[in-house]
C-alpha cells in the first residue's frame, strides 16, 4: 500500500489540540487495513519524524436517521502517533 494511501487526512479537533500541545500526539485517519507498523512507517517518511508510539483504533459508523429511515454511517480507522521529543508536524498550526 503507497505512503498517501494509508494516511487519509489529519484530524484536528479541540481533544486532538490538547493531546498535540501536552503530550506531542498527533491524529490521523487511516486506512482500515492499515496497522500499526504501516502507520509507522508512513508518518516517518512522510513527515520526516520519529515516531515513538502508535495506537489504532477502530470507530464504529453512527446510526443516522432521516424520518423513518434508518441508515448508518461508514465506520473507520483512527491512529494516534506520539513524536519523539523535539519532533513537530506543521500542521493545523494556528487553528
Amino acid at each position: 500500500m503507497e505512503l498517501h494511501q494509508i494516511i487519509k487526512k489529519t484530524l484536528i479537533t479541540e481533544k486532538s489540540t490538547i493531546a498535540r500541545d501536552a503530550a506531542n500526539q498527533y491524529n490521523f485517519r487511516v486506512d482500515q487495513r492499515a496497522n500499526k507498523i504501516e502507520v509507522l512507517r508512513a508518518v516517518e517518511k512522510l513527515f520526516k519524524v520519529k515516531v515513538l508510539e502508535v495506537r489504532v483504533m477502530n470507530v464504529p459508523g453512527k446510526k443516522k436517521r432521516t424520518g423513518r429511515v434508518v441508515g448508518e454511517r461508514r465506520s473507520w480507522k483512527k491512529a494516534i502517533v506520539t513524536l519523539a521529543p523535539g519532533s513537530r508536524i506543521e500542521i493545523g498550526e494556528g487553528v
